[in-house]
C-alpha cells in the first residue's frame, strides 16, 4: 500500500502525476481543504510536501500521529515547526539546491530592470518618447554588490555580480572560508559600502526587518536594493518612505510582507519593479525540486537518510 501524503502548496498535473507512482495523494492547496482534508485524514498521513511560507504548524503535525516525513519543495521552511517535527522523530527535508540558478538569474533581472529603469522606459516609449526627452540612467557595472546572505543562492548572484565587473561584499553571521568576497559583519556596514544591495537570506523571526530605515538610508539615494529572499526581511514601510524622499535609488521586490497581495504601499513609488514571488519558478526549477521531493521521500521510506535534511 502507498503511503498517505498531504500536499498543502499548489502543484501541477504533471508534477502529481509523478507523486501519485509514490504515494496515495490528498492535495489540499487552500486553508479550508487542509483543514478538512488533516481533520478528516490526519491518522493516516505519513508525509506532508508544503513551501516556506505555507508552512506547517505544531498543531497541525500533532494532528497526523503517523507523520515521519515533512519536506518544503522549495529552500524555504521558515514556517515549518522544524524543532517540533525533530522532537517526535519526524524527518524534515527541502529543496535546497534546485532552483538556486533561476532565483540568481531574476536576482540580476530584478536590479537591471531597476537601475536601467526598464519598466518605466518600456512605458515611455510606447507613449512615443524618445531618448532625449528622458533622464540617463547609470551604468550597471564597475560598481560595487553587497549580498546580504551568502549561502548557495547568494553565491550564485555573486558569481552573476562579477561577469558585471562588480566588486562583492556580503555579510552572514561569521565570515566563509571559501569565498574572496569582502566580509562585513554589519549589515548597516555593507549597505555604506554598497550601491546595490541584494536580500539573499532566509526569512523568519531572527531576520524581520533586518533591512529597515538605517540600512535604506547607509545605502543612499544612488543605491538600489533588490529581495529575493522573503518579504519580511525588507520593512515595506521604511522603503516606501525612503523612496518617496528621493533617499533610495530603486528597488526591485520579488517577495513583500503582503503575500499573496500586492504592496499597494508601493504602487506610487518611484522606480519600483515587481513580481510576484516567482525568482525559483521555471519549468527546469519546478522539475528539480519536485524530483529532489520524489528522491528524498523515496528513500526515506527505503530506509536511507534524505539527500537535504534540515536541522
Amino acid at each position: 500500500m502507498k503511503p498517505l501524503l498531504l500536499v498543502l502548496s499548489h502543484v501541477q498535473d504533471e508534477h502529481l502525476g509523478w507523486i501519485t507512482e509514490q504515494y496515495e495523494v490528498l492535495y489540499a492547496p487552500d486553508d479550508a481543504a487542509r483543514a478538512a482534508q488533516i481533520r478528516a485524514a490526519g491518522a493516516r498521513i505519513r508525509a506532508v510536501l508544503t513551501i516556506g511560507s505555507v508552512g506547517l504548524t505544531a498543531a497541525e503535525i500533532d494532528a497526523m500521529p503517523a507523520l515521519e516525513l515533512v519536506c518544503a519543495l522549495g529552500a524555504g521552511y521558515e514556517n515549518i515547526a522544524v524543532a517540533h517535527a525533530r522532537a517526535r522523530g519526524i524527518v524534515v527535508a527541502n529543496g535546497a539546491g534546485t532552483n538556486d540558478s533561476c532565483v540568481a538569474d531574476h536576482a540580476v533581472a530584478l536590479l537591471l530592470a531597476a537601475v536601467r529603469a526598464l519598466p518605466t522606459l518600456d512605458r515611455a516609449t510606447r507613449a512615443g518618447q524618445w531618448r532625449t526627452e528622458l533622464p540617463l540612467r547609470p551604468n550597471v557595472s564597475g560598481k560595487r554588490l553587497g549580498i546580504l546572505g551568502l549561502g548557495t543562492i547568494g553565491r550564485r548572484i555573486a558569481q552573476r555580480g562579477l561577469g558585471f565587473d562588480l566588486e562583492v561584499g556580503y555579510h552572514n553571521r561569521s565570515p566563509r572560508e571559501d569565498v574572496p568576497y569582502r566580509y562585513f559583519s554589519d549589515v548597516s556596514a555593507l549597505a555604506e559600502w554598497a550601491d546595490y544591495l541584494v536580500i539573499a537570506t532566509p526569512g523568519g523571526a531572527g531576520t524581520r526587518h533586518l533591512v529597515g530605515a538605517e540600512v535604506l538610508a547607509r545605502l543612499g539615494p544612488h543605491g538600489f536594493v533588490v529581495n529575493i529572499a522573503r518579504g519580511s526581511v525588507l520593512d515595506t514601510a521604511a522603503l516606501a518612505a525612503a523612496l518617496r524622499a528621493g533617499q533610495l535609488g530603486g528597488a526591485g521586490l520579488d517577495v513583500y510582507e503582503t503575500e499573496p497581495e500586492p504592496p499597494a504601499e508601493l504602487f506610487d513609488c518611484p522606480n519600483v519593479v515587481l513580481t510576484p514571488h516567482v525568482a525559483g519558478w521555471s519549468p527546469e526549477a519546478i522539475d528539480a525540486s519536485v524530483r529532489q521531493f520524489v528522491e528524498n521521500s523515496r528513500r526515506h521510506f527505503a530506509g536511507e537518510p534524505v539527500l537535504t535534511p534540515v536541522g
